[in-house]
């Protein structure tokens, strides 16, 4: 699923593109035709993100909400601006293209294609219908079909915009830039109030609220429950953005335990929590890469830029070594969610 920095990535590009633009707007899929109809050939005029929503304002006072979800993702195509309102990644975290963006061996960019893994949603855009359809493709149809679509996506034709690949639940565009969503888990059109009440439950975020108050926040909120830490971190209503990477990456960087009661975090643990989150979010939000291991250099560093495997001390490297201490990584499921852990580093 992605996390608060993928989120906040597109907003980004939704302001550097769209904000102050007439937008036109469709679903090609037909599942949101009623809500595109009301914003299309209005100004956006705004577009932030909150953890792992988003929320696209228009001059009408009507508002578009997308969450992600697993498999949804937001493909844009056209002459794309990000200079405006994301800094380049710098020279620390290593090669990036001319854009300022990191490129990896799995063809995700972080410019043009944000969102759930390329592969799955490639293939979910393919489909007919949304997941847990009754028709199941074969391997090799699926196959087929996984490169017919990447083919698309790339548009060779070049023309603007593209035609839709799949099942585009909502299209916007202006007369440069055109942005596909496909698979999201929740696309509606709201009101302010609406919005406001949709905020209102969610935790902080670090990329939109700093200081002191709302980092006690967190604190007060993580340090007062008896729930397992590993829980808390994906309460969207304790902190908004960490998902089942930087839970897993954030708990081994702490030594703590997943299992761990909130009540038996301390306050000072719980502080360094938040302020490790924000530190990663920031390079999220900078490079579109979740880098979770600091100091690196020369070979370690050019793998784990190429390879998200590298990028990692736990996070799917279940039965392999601790990259600290040699114990194998645990796998367990932790409300319905996969949790890597360390049993020796984390106590």
């Amino acid at each position: 699923m992605p996390e608060g920095h993928s989120v906040h990535r597109i907003a980004r590009q939704f302001a550097a593109n769209f904000v102050g633009q007439r937008v036109t707007a469709a679903s090609p899929q037909g599942r949101f035709v009623d809500g595109a109809a009301r914003v299309s050939g209005h100004q956006m005029v705004d577009a932030f993100a909150v953890g792992k929503q988003m929320f696209l304002e228009f001059d009408t006072g009507d508002w578009i909400r997308v969450h992600l979800g697993i498999y949804g993702a937001w493909d844009f195509s056209g002459q794309i601006d990000m200079d405006a309102t994301l800094a380049s990644a710098n020279g620390r975290m290593g090669q990036t293209n001319m854009r300022g963006t990191i490129l990896d061996e799995a063809g995700e960019n972080s410019l043009t294609s944000i969102g759930a893994p390329r592969r799955s949603r490639v293939r979910m855009g393919e489909q007919t219908s949304e997941p847990g359809s009754d028709r199941r493709l074969s391997s090799a149809e699926d196959d087929r079909r996984l490169s017919s679509a990447e083919g698309a996506y790339r548009n060779p034709a070049n023309t603007f915009p593209p035609e839709p690949v799949g099942a585009v639940r909502l299209r916007l565009f202006t007369e440069k830039v055109c942005a596909d969503l496909r698979g999201p888990t929740a696309c509606d059109l709201l009101d302010a109030s609406e919005v406001a009440a949709v905020i209102a439950k969610l935790g902080p975020d670090p990329a939109r609220e700093t200081g002191k108050a709302v980092e006690s926040r967190f604190v007060t909120s993580v340090t007062g429950r008896s729930t397992p830490i590993g829980q808390l971190l994906m309460d969207q209503s304790v902190v908004a953005g960490i998902g089942n990477v930087y839970r897993a990456e954030m708990l081994f960087r702490a030594g703590i335990n997943p299992y761990r009661s909130g009540k038996l975090v301390s306050t000072d643990e719980a502080r360094a929590l938040w302020r490790d989150w924000v530190k990663l979010l920031a390079i999220g939000i900078e490079t579109g890469q979740m880098m979770t291991r600091d100091g690196l250099r020369g070979k370690a560093l050019s793998d784990a830029l190429a390879r998200r495997d590298d990028r990692h001390w736990v996070y799917k490297r279940e039965g392999l070594p601790c990259r600290k201490c040699g114990t194998a990584i645990a796998l367990d499921v932790m409300a319905t969610r996969k949790l890597y852990w360390c049993p020796s580093c984390q106590v």
